[in-house]
C-alpha cells in the first residue's frame, strides 16, 4: 500500500511506524509543512496506561519515550494562601519537540520518508492508496469537505494561554489566584530536568480587567509572573518570543471539534483533525496515538479499504464517548469555578478530581463530596461507581447529541 500522511504530528508519525512494522513493503511518506525541528510547544502529558500500550505496539520507540520523560504521582492545589496535596495516578511529561524527534527518528529507521517544508493542499493531494489527514484542528484537507464530514466546532467560554517556565514542578500543580477582576488559575507540570509547562486560564472579563489583552508579550508575562509568584519561586514564564518562536503567545478559546464521519474515499482523519478534547484532561496526544493504533489495526485485516476505514471510525468513536464526556464536564467545572472555589481546599481539590462526573453539576458540592467520600470507604460501592460512571456518561452524551439534531 502507498500511504501519504499529511502532518508530522504524533498521529501521522506513529501510524507510519506501525504500518512499516506490519509490512515493510508499504510505501509511506509523511509530509510536514514546517521545517524539521521547528515545533513550537512545551511539554505534553500522558499516563502510565499509554506507555504500556506503546510498549505493546513498538517497544523501541516506547523505551525512548520513557527514558526522556519525567514522572509524578501526586497533585498539589494552591488556593490563595492555602495548599493541599493528594496522591494520584502515575503521570508523565515529555517535551513536545523531543517526543516528535523520537518518533521521526524511529520512522526513518524503518524506511519512512519524511518530507519537511512540504505543504499539501486540498487541490494537490499526493498520489496514494490512502491519504491520512493529520494536519490538526485547522485541517485544510478536512475543511475542503467540511459539509461531507459534518464538521462542528464549538468555542469554549474561558480564555487560556500556553506557556513554559524554568520552574520544575515536583507534581501536577494547580494554582488559583483571586484578583479584583475574578479568579485566574494555572495548570503546571514538569516535562524535563529544567522546564515545565504552565497553562493559564481565566474568564474573558478577568483577562481584560487585568489588562492581559494589552501591551507586549514581555509586559503580559511580567504581570502573570507577579500573580503566580507563589508557585514560580522567582522563575520566569516563557512565551513564544522569549523561546525564539518569533511571535507572541496568544490568548485563545478552546475549540471542541467533532465530525459526523471520519473518512471520504481514500482520505481519513486522525488526531485533532478528527476530534479535540479540552486540554484540562490532558488527553490530546494520547488520543492521537490511539487513533494511529486503531487505524493500523484496521488496515492489518485483509479487507477492502472502505471496510477498514469504517471499522477504524466505529472503534474510535465508541472509545471516545466517555473521554469526550469527561472533557466537556471538565471544561464546565472551570467555567463554573465559583461553585467550588470557596469550599475548604481539601474538598475543593477532591471535587476537582471528580470534575468529569456528569452528576456533579446537578448535586450540591458539599453533598456530592460527602457521598463520594462514603463511596471511597466501600469496595462494593467503588466497583458500582466504576461500572455505572461510563454508562451514565454515554447516556448523557448520546442525549446531548440527539438534542442538537
Amino acid at each position: 500500500m502507498k500511504v501519504a500522511c499529511v502532518g508530522g504530528g504524533p498521529a501521522g508519525l506513529y501510524l507510519s511506524i506501525l504500518l512499516k512494522r506490519q509490512d515493510p513493503s508499504h510505501d509511506i511518506t509523511v509530509h510536514e509543512r514546517d521545517p524539521e525541528g521547528s515545533t513550537y510547544g512545551w511539554g505534553v502529558t500522558y499516563w502510565r496506561e499509554l506507555l504500556d500500550r506503546l510498549h505493546e505496539h513498538d517497544p523501541e520507540s516506547a523505551r525512548a519515550v520513557r527514558e526522556n520523560s519525567v514522572r509524578w504521582n501526586q497533585g498539589v492545589a494552591h488556593v490563595g494562601d492555602l495548599t493541599t496535596r493528594r496522591p494520584g495516578d502515575e503521570g508523565h511529561g515529555i517535551g513536545r519537540h523531543r517526543f516528535l524527534e523520537i518518533l521521526a527518528d524511529r520512522a526513518r529507521s524503518l524506511g519512512v520518508r519524511l518530507e519537511f517544508e512540504r505543504e499539501i493542499t486540498p487541490g494537490d493531494l499526493p498520489d496514494a492508496d490512502l491519504v491520512v489527514a493529520g494536519d490538526g484542528v485547522g485541517s485544510a484537507l478536512r475543511t475542503r469537505h467540511a459539509g461531507y464530514f459534518g464538521t462542528r466546532i464549538k468555542n469554549g467560554r474561558n480564555t487560556y494561554i500556553w506557556l513554559g517556565t524554568t520552574k520544575v514542578f515536583d507534581s501536577f500543580t494547580f494554582a488559583f489566584v483571586e484578583t479584583g477582576h475574578g479568579w485566574i488559575w494555572c495548570y503546571g507540570y514538569p516535562y524535563g530536568a529544567d522546564r515545565s509547562t504552565c497553562v493559564i486560564e481565566c474568564a474573558p472579563e478577568t483577562r481584560t480587567g487585568l489588562g492581559l489583552d494589552q501591551g507586549s508579550e514581555a509586559e503580559r508575562l511580567a504581570l502573570l509572573e507577579k500573580l503566580f509568584a507563589g508557585i514560580l519561586d522567582g522563575h520566569p514564564l516563557i512565551g513564544r518570543t522569549s523561546a525564539g518562536a518569533g511571535s507572541d503567545a496568544q490568548w485563545l478559546t478552546f475549540r471542541t471539534l467533532t465530525n459526523r464521519t471520519w473518512h471520504r474515499g481514500n482520505l481519513v482523519l486522525v488526531g485533532d483533525a478528527a476530534h479535540t478534547t479540552h486540554y484540562s484532561i490532558g488527553a490530546g496526544t494520547t488520543l492521537a496515538l490511539e487513533d494511529a493504533i486503531a487505524l493500523a489495526g484496521a488496515l492489518r485485516e485483509p479487507a477492502p479499504l472502505p471496510y477498514a476505514l469504517d471499522r477504524y471510525e466505529r472503534e474510535r468513536k465508541k472509545a471516545l464517548l466517555p473521554v469526550q464526556s469527561a472533557a466537556r464536564y471538565s471544561a464546565q467545572w472551570y467555567e463554573n469555578l465559583q461553585r467550588y472555589i470557596h469550599l475548604p481546599p481539601e474538598r475543593m481539590f477532591a471535587l476537582l478530581g471528580q470534575r468529569h462526573s456528569p452528576l456533579l453539576p446537578y448535586v450540591p458540592p458539599q453533598l456530592y463530596y460527602r457521598i463520594d467520600h462514603a463511596v471511597g470507604q466501600s469496595e462494593a460501592l467503588r466497583r458500582l461507581k466504576r461500572w455505572l460512571g461510563p454508562r451514565i456518561a454515554r447516556t448523557v452524551h448520546a442525549r446531548t447529541l440527539a438534542s442538537r439534531g
